[in-house]
């Protein structure tokens, strides 16, 4: 399975599509705007270049509401900088960034008008240029023109792995993630491909972004150094409950399953903080963890937590076992969510790291 042909949300405006289904997501943009905020306000007063224009990338766009929030609100600080300053406002312009699957035509036929409709009734007169681009791609790799960026961001995005790392099929048979029962050839495993697709990652950015420029990436994480916590593992682990049950009804083959691995490594601030001081391209102004309950997927119920992760998994599990079991699948792992959720309560974790362009 190539990660890059088959990895993206569900797309659409339909009862499972991503773009109704990303509440969460929506929350933690808006708890880690302060941060953002704050690295625009420090790239606007300190690079020079910034005259003419200022370029932004949303790096795992995805599609939905949430794909152009942070460039709202980087239009409206920039706009209140500018004239608290008394300097011109800058046009603008904002890279969208996904893997080719996105539904990015979700965004320019239904979004894009809403969003410039609303910068017009916020701006009025004031408001300047904005251009909007589409930028499909994989961002293990160059993106962009040298020197290009003021301010990139990125939210949810970065735990996705550039593809499953090597061995883990072979050795995690009874998960599709690192779990409790994964030895650790299997977490090291993870960790390794993390390190290296986020120092390509690191590497690739520090050519786009101009010195000065700056960086806010929130990755789903966790806070114990142990890969295998419950705090980042148990969302896959009871996923992996309902495909075992549909085993043993006979409705998958188990060697399906032992062949399925997700993508994903959630790491902790401690690494996070290793790998940007390893690459050296960066420095860090903020790094911080912080808390989302399952409850606030939607409504606080099961049912919300599940559709929120069918809109995100969907994609991959009907690449690997087909679409007929989609449905039945989803409605187990509801009822394994209720039973949970209603004896614990459960967060995903969250890790924020502010960085500034060396040089």
């Amino acid at each position: 399975m190539e990660v890059v042909e088959v990895l993206r949300m569900n797309g659409g405006l339909g009862e499972t599509s991503y773009a109704n289904n990303s509440l969460v997501q929506r929350k933690v943009i808006l708890m880690t705007m302060p941060i953002t905020e704050e690295a625009i306000t420090q790239v606007y007063r300190s690079v020079d270049a910034i005259t003419n224009c200022f370029c932004i990338a949303e790096l795992g766009c995805s599609s939905g509401p949430n794909s152009l929030v942070v460039a709202a609100e980087l239009i409206s600080t920039v706009h209140q900088l500018s004239r608290s300053q008394g300097r011109q406002l800058p046009e603008f312009q904002i890279f969208l960034n996904d893997l080719p699957g996105n539904d990015f035509n979700s965004i320019f036929q239904s979004l894009l008008p809403q969003f410039r409709a609303q910068l017009n009734r916020e701006m009025g007169s004031e408001s300047a240029p904005c251009f909007v681009y589409g930028v499909p791609g994989s961002f293990y790799g160059r993106l962009f023109v040298a020197n290009s960026l003021h301010f990139v961001h990125s939210s949810y995005s970065l735990m996705w792995l550039s593809k499953v790392p090597e061995g883990v099929e072979k050795w995690n048979k009874e998960e599709i993630y690192i779990g409790s029962g994964s030895p650790a050839p299997v977490i090291n495993a993870y960790y390794s491909q993390f390190r290296l697709d986020f120092d390509t990652f690191l590497k690739c950015r520090s050519e786009e972004v101009v010195g000065g420029g700056a960086m806010v990436l929130t990755i789903l994480g966790r806070k114990s150094e142990n890969a295998a916590s419950k705090e980042c593992c148990y969302i896959w682990e009871l996923l992996a409950l309902s495909l075992k049950e549909m085993v043993s009804e006979g409705a998958i083959e188990e060697e399906k399953v032992h062949s399925f691995n997700i993508p994903e490594y959630t790491p902790s601030p401690a690494e996070v903080r290793r790998s940007v001081e390893e690459e050296g391209s960066f420095a860090i102004t903020r790094l911080e963890a912080s808390e989302i309950r399952w409850a606030e997927c939607g409504g606080g119920g099961s049912y919300d937590v599940a559709k929120c992760m069918r809109s995100v998994a969907e994609p991959l599990l009907v690449e690997h076992f087909g679409g007929s079991i989609i449905d039945e699948l989803f409605e187990k792992y509801k009822r394994i969510l209720t039973d949970r959720m209603s004896k614990e309560e459960m967060k995903f974790i969250n890790v924020t790291v502010s960085l500034i362009r060396r040089g």
